[in-house]
C-alpha cells in the first residue's frame, strides 16, 4: 500500500510540487528505497482544513504511518529507515553532521542586504570545509554510498545555487570542485530528478523571504 505524504505546492500553481526541501529529502528518501507513496499538495497560502486537521502547525512535510499522521523531516526519515532498512540510508554518526551549517549560512546570506556583514564569508567557510571534508571521504558524505546525510543537504544545495544565483548573482566559487561534483552527482539521480521542484518555483519560494 501506497505511504500518503503532504508536501507544499508551488507558489501560484497550487498542482505543482513546491520548493521545501525538507519535503523534498523525504520524497527522495522514499524514491531511494523504492516506497510507493501517494504525494497531496497542499497550498500554504491556504490550507485546506482536512491538512490542518492533520497538521495543526501547518507544516510540511506530514506522512501517514499506520493511521498516525507524523510531522517533522527528522522523524519521518528515521521511521521509514526502521519500518524499510533496505537499502539501508544510515549514515555513520560519525558523518552526520557534515554539511549540516551550510544552509542557515545560506539563509543568513540570502536574506542579507549588509555586504559587509561577514555572511557571505561565513558560508564561503561552511563551503570549504564540506569541500574539504568530501575530499577526504568523498564522493558522498559518508563514501562510496549515498546515505540520509546527502539526501538531506542535496536539497539545500540545489537552493542555494538557485536562490543565490537569482538574488544576489553569486555561484559557489569554481576552486570548489569537490562540492561542485558532488551536486552534479547527487542532482542528477533518477530520485532527484522526479522529486525537485521547478527552478522558477524556487526562486518564487524564496523572493518573500528575500524581499519582505
Amino acid at each position: 500500500m501506497a505511504l500518503e505524504i503532504c508536501v507544499k505546492a508551488a507558489t501560484g500553481a497550487p498542482d505543482v510540487l513546491g520548493d521545501c526541501p525538507f519535503a523534498h529529502r523525504v520524497l527522495l528518501t522514499l524514491e531511494e528505497k523504492k516506497i510507493p507513496y501517494k504525494s497531496h499538495l497542499i497550498n500554504l497560502t491556504d490550507k485546506p482544513q482536512w491538512f490542518l486537521d492533520i497538521s495543526p502547525e501547518g507544516k510540511v512535510p506530514v506522512v501517514k504511518f499506520d493511521d498516525k499522521w507524523v510531522p517533522d523531516s527528522d522523524v519521518i526519515v528515521g521511521i521509514l529507515e526502521e519500518k524499510y532498512p533496505e537499502p539501508s540510508l544510515v549514515t555513520p554518526p560519525e558523518f552526520a553532521s557534515a554539511g549540516s551549517k551550510v544552509f542557515p549560512a545560506f539563509f543568513k546570506f540570502v536574506k542579507s542586504k549588509d555586504p559587509n556583514d561577514g555572511s557571505e564569508q561565513a558560508l564561503l567557510e561552511e563551503l570549504k570545509a564540506l569541500d574539504e571534508h568530501l575530499k577526504a571521504h568523498g564522493p558522498f558524505i559518508a563514501g562510496e554510498k549515498i546515505t540520509a546525510a546527502d539526501l538531506s543537504l542535496a536539497p539545500k544545495l540545489y537552493h542555494l545555487e538557485i536562490a543565490l544565483g537569482h538574488f544576489k548573482n553569486w555561484t559557489i566559487p569554481e576552486s570548489l570542485t569537490h562540492v561542485h561534483n558532488y551536486m552534479k552527482s547527487v542532482f542528477s539521480r533518477e530520485s532527484f530528478e522526479k522529486t525537485k521542484a521547478a527552478k522558477e518555483h524556487v526562486i518564487a519560494g524564496w523572493a518573500p523571504k528575500v524581499n519582505p
